[in-house]
């Protein structure tokens, strides 16, 4: 024992020195456990806010395309209307060019009949007129 106690100057020191290093290394442990998961934090919130980004990006594509297709759709439908109407329009047109083509034949025949021969038709109409023109 007496020798443990004549150590002493030296081992106290020697003690206290590996303590501090004990010490040192389980702050610097710590520390760097603490800084790990602060980087993993900090990753996983980067990670995070890019797919937040991403999803709102594809929520915002998403909410424009269905716009335009209500405002295709819309558009669409109007112009179906307008080809309806014209068609109607163009049924008209045909039968009442029919009628008038049909009327001149039977106004040409009551004049050729009564009078005199009918005079030549316009050029515009000729060519429909000699179409059913039996003569």
């Amino acid at each position: 024992m007496d020798g443990l106690v004549s150590l002493a100057p030296v081992l106290t020191p020697l003690f206290g020195m590996i303590g501090a290093l004990g010490g040192a290394w389980l702050v610097y442990r710590q520390t760097r456990r603490k800084n790990d998961s602060d980087a993993q934090v900090a990753a996983i919130k980067t990670v995070t806010d890019g797919f937040t980004s991403l999803l709102e990006q594809q929520r915002a594509a998403a909410t424009q395309t269905q716009e335009r297709m209500a405002s295709l759709e819309a558009k669409y439908s109007d112009l179906e209307r307008r080809v309806e109407h014209l068609q109607e329009e163009q049924r008209q047109w045909r039968r009442w060019k029919a009628a008038a083509i049909e009327y001149i034949h039977d106004l040409r025949d009551l004049v050729r009949d009564v009078l005199r021969p009918a005079p030549e038709p316009p050029d515009e109409i000729a060519s429909d007129l000699e179409q059913r023109d039996p003569a």
